[in-house]
């Protein structure tokens, strides 16, 4: 019988399956994950903790909400002394948060208090940050508000796309949960409040997200379709019926250098070159979807 601290695990993505496989080979006492289905429409390009609890026998449920009174009275039953929550989508409810004697606690994947809420990884990739990393915190009624214990950052680069920035950050997660585990579990993690005054939130992406503005510089347009492209939904701009995905770019090419033209331009054909608000970028990767290809010309706007 494990008489260790009985530990309940919320969790998804990839950064899930790395804390949970930990728990597991460090031999903690996890009750149960609580996780969620893999959506249909999204393409799952990671590992989730899914695999490592069954495969460890560990019960897995995967409830649409936490927080009504029939999942609050379950979670009560599994008399959890600490909660772990890890890239679960889902806000926990106060009920639930309170629960547990030696607290809730969220492993986040940006250095907090930058990047609160959904996508963080997506979203310093879009904004260009040269360092990202990942932030062990308590777990509060507001979204990534909590106290922080641990962070780790690691550096990206100006061309990493969001899954290689996510492949960079992904080991910090694991090793801030080894450096702090003992210390959540005997109930003696040091937490430091966060600085509201640096903070800030980001909602969720949307494909819809994706959608070139080519008013924007050729910096701000290529950090966007970096932030987006596969596995993720994609960057895009709408041509007559017809979609063009664009899926990679450059902003300093030679067919690129020296031309100018109204946002959205054509400069070339082939290559393709469209014009931006401080320069151009030449699409080196795209697809059309939604139809026949349109057929773009020298001087037309897209």
């Amino acid at each position: 019988m494990n008489d260790r601290p009985r530990i309940l695990f919320f969790g998804y993505s990839e950064v899930g399956y790395a804390c949970l496989s930990l728990l597991i080979e460090r031999g903690d006492n996890v009750v149960a994950l609580i996780t969620h289905e893999d959506n249909p429409s999204e393409k799952i390009w990671f590992k989730t903790p899914a695999v490592a609890a069954k495969e460890t026998g560990i019960p897995v449920f995967t409830p649409e909400s936490v927080n009504t009174p029939e999942w609050r009275e379950k979670i009560a039953a599994l008399k959890s002394d600490l909660i772990l929550s890890v890239y679960y989508r889902h806000m926990i409810g106060t009920k639930i948060l309170a629960l547990p004697p030696l607290g809730a606690w969220n492993m986040h994947g940006s250095l907090l208090p930058k990047y609160r809420g959904r996508a963080p990884i997506n979203w310093a990739v879009l904004h260009g940050e040269s360092r990202i990393g990942m932030t062990l915190h308590r777990m509060v009624k507001s979204a990534d508000a909590g106290a922080v214990v641990d962070q780790e950052g690691v550096e990206i680069g100006p061309r990493d796309t969001a899954e290689q920035a996510f492949r960079k950050v992904l080991p910090c997660a694991r090793t801030v949960l080894a450096r702090q585990i003992e210390a959540l579990l005997a109930g003696t993690a040091r937490e430091t409040p966060q600085d509201e005054a640096q903070a800030n939130y980001f909602s969720g992406r949307k494909p819809e997200d994706g959608r070139i503005v080519w008013a924007q510089t050729s910096v701000q347009i290529f950090n966007l379709i970096r932030a987006v492209t596969d596995p993720y939904p994609g960057a895009f701009a709408d041509v007559g019926a017809a979609r063009l995905m664009v899926w990679w770019a450059e902003t300093d090419s030679p067919p690129t250098r020296g031309r100018r033209g109204a946002p959205g331009e054509v400069l070339s054909v082939a290559p393709l070159v469209i014009a931006t608000a401080d320069g151009a970028l030449e699409l080196t990767k795209t697809e059309w979807r939604g139809g026949l290809a349109a057929e773009l010309r020298v001087g037309q706007v897209v």
